[in-house]
């Protein structure tokens, strides 16, 4: 049977992998929240620029025939941010929830009698969302950062354009994009590429300040702190360094028995930080319980941190059904069936490959797993 710490850490790289699925539909979300002002915005680029006209172009002017542009930006990114509060609260509320419920299922009952759990209210939840900045900034401070970028960057995309002698129709399709790019090859889809970041980055953000925060409320069962980190092609250095590695469980976070220092922590280490952590839970003796144990729990309650499983390695032990929810049912089955490592699912820049070139790369998987 497994120890306490042994079904935390599993539960943890699971509940990580379920955050990432989270996050893809957050972004999924906000992204589709961005795009559907593109054709008010397209069609007031088209007549901004036509009253600004090529005789008449100064910076002054530029300013001026862009407000109702600049209007209409501001307004899409304050609905962004909007929606953005509302979903970074609900997550960290989600996540106290989730840890709550994981405890209380995993610690046992004999063991919860006698030291209860504490929980982390709604101010808590909404002070570690909104009131601390990540990467060096708050998230309305993100918001207007990302506003005025993406203002800046249709503007100077008009700038260049009219200096170019572009037409009118050019300067917005560079701003635009093309359909035939999917609209990808153009100035705003930086913008785009901005928002999935600061998105991701909140959520992570978010999510481990929960965590910690209840791990901190309940310091007299958790000793200390293990960093997970989800290694794969896409793992950065930093985390690759500190996955697995113990911390106190306090508002220092020691290095314990290494010297490599915590810094932001796992989620929070840098921009899109998919790290976790998971407690490690005392041992029965630590916590000098004043009742007797059963000889089962005690063996359970050892303190001991387990054997490290990386994110491969814990995929491959999951069910099928499992393994079909985090990879998709062709590549759970080529896990299964094809003999295809994590590893092998990803190119050398850390992308996810699509399936008719992992086909194009090892046929002969695809046959082994009978696709």
């Amino acid at each position: 049977m497994a120890t306490v710490n042994e079904q935390m850490q599993s539960a943890s790289i699971g509940h990580a992998v379920d955050l990432q699925h989270l996050s893809n539909a957050e972004v999924r979300k906000i992204i589709r929240l961005l795009n559907s002002a593109d054709a008010e915005l397209r069609t007031k680029l088209l007549e901004a620029i036509d009253r600004l006209g090529p005789n008449s172009y100064t910076a002054r002017r530029l300013n001026t025939v862009l407000a109702s542009v600049y209007e209409l930006n501001k307004s899409v990114y304050a609905s962004i941010g909007e929606v953005m509060v509302e979903s970074v609260v609900d997550i960290g509320q989600y996540e106290i929830g989730y840890q709550g419920a994981l405890f209380t299922k995993v610690v046992p009952d004999q063991v919860l009698v006698q030291v209860s759990l504490n929980t982390v209210n709604l101010a808590q939840v909404r002070e570690i969302a909104l009131a601390r900045p990540f990467q060096g900034r708050l998230l309305k401070e993100w918001m207007g950062d990302l506003e005025a970028s993406r203002a800046a960057k249709i503007r100077d995309g008009i700038r260049i354009g009219m200096v170019e002698g572009q037409t009118t129709d050019q300067i917005v399709r560079g701003i635009m994009g093309t359909k035939a790019q999917g609209y990808a090859d153009g100035i705003v889809e930086r913008g785009r590429r901005d928002v999935e970041t600061m998105v991701r980055t909140a959520i992570s953000h978010t999510a481990q300040g929960a965590r910690e925060a209840y791990y901190k409320a309940n310091d007299d069962i958790v000793a200390e702190v293990r960093w997970l980190s989800t290694l794969d092609n896409k793992t950065s250095a930093p985390c690759r360094l500190r996955d697995r590695m113990i911390y106190t469980n306090d508002s220092q976070h020691a290095p314990v028995g290494h010297k490599v220092p915590w810094l932001s922590g796992p989620g929070k280490l840098y921009f899109n930080c998919r790290s976790t952590s998971m407690p490690i839970i005392a041992s029965y003796e630590a916590l000098r319980l004043s009742k007797g144990l059963p000889e089962g729990t005690r063996a359970s309650m050892d303190g001991q941190v387990p054997k490290s499983t990386n994110y491969g390695d814990w995929i491959k032990g999951q069910s099928a059904e499992r393994q079909d929810e985090v990879l998709g049912p062709t590549r759970g089955k080529l896990l299964r069936g094809g003999g295809l490592e994590l590893d092998a699912f990803y190119n050398d820049r850390g992308k996810f490959l699509t399936l008719e070139q992992l086909r194009e790369r090892d046929a002969k998987a695809f046959s082994k797993a009978g696709l």
